[in-house]
């Protein structure tokens, strides 16, 4: 059996938060066929059902996002299972809009709800960490994580969520490279999309040659009556 947990606030007044986005994802996987309804049990909405022949047990703890290890801890124990048989879904700060990173145990990086399951459920537990993008600025961090994804962001989150789900067997088997590459393709297209590419005919060409091609200065008469006065204002050559 596996646990997947997906980390988030509840109630209407996050669920659109960057710091629900482990919420939207295991939404997504509930959605697809073979998984029950939402239902209430172990401080957390739980939904059952199969995927690639393996248990699973979706989870939305309810106990707002820094008890979180409460409610995967409950549900772990009351199934004997180990860290090893949890994977829980969060956002991530330092990880650009849209990248995905899996990785098995390690810090918390500061994310109140990952402090909660290493208390409760140890650390040995796989994290597939989604990335929120960081405001820059350390003092708005706060309001980033809790305020809402904007529209520009559905251009990678719906794509992102949605491959998730579809592929969610891969998350199951353990074949985290697999998923990774399915989720950079599902948000970033080609390979070289967003390279800046430069017209041919300024490649062509030299900036020598270009300064060259450059439309040229007239030249100043040297003789007759404007030349006198340019001396007159100016001064001879040389001087």
């Amino acid at each position: 059996m596996l646990i997947i947990a997906g980390l988030g606030n509840p109630g209407p007044k996050y669920a659109d938060n960057r710091h629900n986005i482990g919420f939207m994802a295991v939404d997504a996987i509930q959605r697809r066929p073979g998984f029950s309804s939402w239902s209430k049990k172990f401080k957390a909405e739980i939904a059952e059902g199969e995927i690639a022949g393996e248990r699973v047990l979706l989870m939305k703890p309810q106990t707002f996002m820094n008890l979180s290890g409460e409610a995967v801890g409950e549900a772990m124990r009351f199934y004997k299972l180990a860290p090893k048989d949890i994977v829980v879904i969060y956002d991530e700060l330092d990880l650009p809009a849209g990248k995905a990173r899996i990785k098995t145990g390690g810090g918390h990086g500061g994310h109140n709800g990952i402090k909660s399951i290493d208390a409760h459920c140890g650390k040995e537990y796989r994290r597939l960490r989604l990335g929120i993008g960081h405001p820059g600025v350390k003092d708005l961090v706060h309001a980033h994580v809790l305020g809402d994804f904007a529209k520009a962001d559905q251009a990678w989150l719906s794509p992102l969520l949605d491959t998730i789900a579809d592929n969610a067997e891969m998350l199951v088997k353990g074949e985290d490279s697999q998923l990774l590459n399915k989720l950079a393709l599902a948000i970033g297209g080609k390979p070289d999309a967003g390279k800046l590419e430069i017209p041919k005919k300024q490649t062509a060409q030299s900036h020598i040659h270009q300064a060259r091609s450059a439309p040229q200065p007239k030249k100043l008469p040297t003789t007759g009556p404007m030349a006198e006065m340019l001396k007159k204002m100016f001064g001879a050559k040389g001087d």
